[in-house]
């Protein structure tokens, strides 16, 4: 019997993902909840194997050789999940490197800025305009790549699902957040209805849904998300 991988998690975009992978790919997990609101992440028992203070994170009690391994960072996570169970990442070297690639996408430029996007739009305590236009532009640049990409192929990375797609997904969901809409994207708009209807992805969704409390525009809770708790050394 597979032991279930403890998921460091709470329900934001990149928790999202991982929840997503674990259900796609049916392995047992335990949710170990980390309220960032409450600054669970950096308490010193997290920040082990979490040094940058960030959640997500797993422990695998059966690890390579059948060793505990704990990873931090969801796009690693995601990868060590695809090579485990040998699914959602092809096996050829020119599909593995197309996940990698979109994948990478995600992570250096979805995430970031989509992030700012909504940051400046949503929680900025001063509406800075040129933070607001600067980051919904490149956020509006990247959901025209990927328009542009899905006009060519089924999944962001080729012919296949795969990790590339699930971690691209958490992001474009609060797109009107974002100061985007689907509009004139519609190869975009399929892939998104297409992953909103996928089983899993609504299971992953969910999880913890339950946890949420509170607001980031609370006081206390904006300075330990956005404040100088974040800038201290541990």
């Amino acid at each position: 019997m597979t032991s279930p991988i403890d998921l460091f998690y709470w329900p934001t975009p990149n928790g999202w993902k991982i929840s997503i992978a674990l259900e796609e790919l049916g392995l047992p997990y335990t949710v170990r909840p980390v309220n960032i609101g409450a600054g669970d992440q950096f308490q010193p028992d997290f920040l082990k194997f979490s040094p940058n203070n960030k959640m997500p994170a797993i422990i695998d009690p059966e690890g390579p050789e059948g060793r505990p391994i704990s990873i931090f960072e969801s796009g690693a996570i995601l990868i060590y999940l695809a090579e485990k169970t040998g699914r959602l990442m092809p096996a050829d070297p020119r599909g593995r490197y197309a996940v990698l690639e979109w994948l990478m996408f995600q992570m250096g430029g979805v995430g970031p800025m989509l992030g700012q996007a909504h940051h400046f739009r949503q929680y900025a305590p001063e509406k800075i305009q040129y933070a607001i236009d600067r980051y919904t532009n490149e956020a509006g640049r990247l959901y025209n790549v990927l328009d542009k990409r899905l006009s060519e192929t089924e999944w962001v990375a080729g012919d296949d699902y795969s990790i590339a797609d699930i971690a691209i997904f958490p992001w474009i969901v609060p797109h009107e957040r974002q100061g985007q809409s689907f509009d004139e994207r519609p190869h975009l708009k399929r892939w998104y209805e297409t992953m909103k209807a996928r089983p899993a992805v609504s299971k992953g969704l969910d999880v913890g849904k339950e946890l949420r409390s509170g607001s980031a525009t609370d006081p206390k809770v904006f300075q330990t998300l956005f404040g100088a708790a974040q800038y201290q050394k541990r």
